[in-house]
């Protein structure tokens, strides 16, 4: 996996530019990373530490398999994010700001996010801890697990960064981020204060293009820029997690969630559906966390069905939790299963069980097959 650079001179337009952005304006806001430093301000006691309400708007609404990552040092213009969101096969696109803070004399990396919606192209462990996307969302910061270290944080303590603006935040954990080269990760508001640049990195999910395409494809939307390309589709999905493999059983990937659902709890079911209707936008195709119809979670049961089918798998505590990945995906495979999923001849109509639409059984089964030929 690459790393992430964007640690450059700041942009020569920007570097007096205030730390805000509007509602619809773009401007490629640049930090000052002169002389500033991240440093320990006392704190909470260590330990769990309960950050803002219960309730919080990050919540898991759906599986996110990242393909691509786009770095540009002076921002992805608008016009170049819509043409990549355009190219045919492309399913999902996520823009991020980030830029370089001081600390301790050393450079940081610093994304910022909406919680509830980078939280989906996380890894499966990172992704399904809700006090940490409920402390980001409430104002904290997380980090790589390697800045951690590198940085001394202590979990409940704040701490400092200095951008175009100072900014005191608190350390809600460490988790892994997927992709290499990213330090820390602050909210979209806290973005903004700190100034970083904007739309400085994208992912994109392309399940149906080849690398090679894809990458040409996405090198032809951006115009000429010299933008860097990441690849971060595995060339191969990994191997199903077993009792064998891994003492718990507990799968360690959204793949390997995949496979061992579809194994244990309908044999014969392609994971590779599973792995589609995690993708797949809620019925209205605009999935803004609760369908039109009222589905909910990484796998869009509805209340009345999860109350039915939804179990609690893979050493999970307490009751079947709706929004919850290693509780959605084996029960929507025991779901399946009984609509008859476990055969090719009774796929089409267990998905059509699952989703009372025939766009819905096309769009699985073609974007299925897509898995399948991408991850082999």
């Amino acid at each position: 996996m690459g790393r992430l650079w964007w640690r450059g001179k700041p942009h020569p337009a920007a570097v007096r530019s205030p730390a805000w952005r509007g509602a619809t304006a773009y401007g490629a806001l640049a930090i000052a990373v002169a002389g500033g430093m991240v440093h320990y301000i006392p704190g909470p006691p260590r330990g769990d530490v309960s950050y803002g309400p219960a309730q919080t708007t990050a919540a898991f609404h759906r599986i996110i398999l990242p393909d691509l990552a786009v770095i540009e040092a002076g921002g992805i213009s608008d016009a170049s994010l819509a043409r990549i969101g355009k190219i045919h096969g492309v399913a999902q696109t996520l823009a991020m700001d980030g830029a370089a803070v001081t600390s301790g004399g050393a450079k940081v990396n610093v994304i910022g996010v909406n919680a509830q919606q980078f939280r989906s192209w996380t890894p499966l462990k990172t992704a399904s801890n809700q006090k940490l996307w409920n402390a980001l969302d409430a104002g904290g910061f997380v980090a790589s697990t390697d800045a951690r270290h590198q940085l001394n944080l202590h979990k409940g303590n704040s701490y400092s960064f200095t951008g175009a603006g100072t900014l005191s935040l608190q350390f809600a954990g460490a988790a892994r981020l997927g992709v290499a080269g990213i330090d820390v990760v602050v909210s979209n508001n806290a973005s903004a204060r700190l100034g970083l640049i904007h739309h400085v990195a994208a992912l994109i999910s392309a399940p149906g293009l080849s690398m090679k395409k894809l990458r040409h494809d996405v090198k032809t939307a951006l115009a000429g820029s010299a933008a860097s390309l990441i690849t971060l589709r595995p060339q191969h999905a990994p191997p199903a997690v077993t009792t064998s493999h891994v003492p718990s059983g507990r799968p360690t990937s959204y793949i390997q969630l995949f496979q061992e659902s579809a194994a244990q709890y309908c044999p014969g079911l392609p994971w590779t559906v599973l792995a589609a209707i995690g993708q797949i936008e809620s019925g209205d195709r605009a999935n803004p966390g609760v369908s039109s119809a009222g589905a909910m979670g990484p796998m869009q049961f509805l209340p009345s069905t999860w109350a039915a089918w939804g179990i609690t798998a893979f050493g999970e505590q307490g009751p079947p939790n709706i929004m919850d990945p290693f509780d959605a995906v084996p029960s929507a495979a025991r779901y399946l299963c009984a609509a008859g999923g476990a055969t090719a001849a009774g796929l089409p109509s267990a998905i059509f069980a699952y989703n009372h639409a025939d766009w819905y059984v096309s769009e699985v089964l073609a974007l299925a097959k897509e898995y399948q030929q991408a991850y082999g």
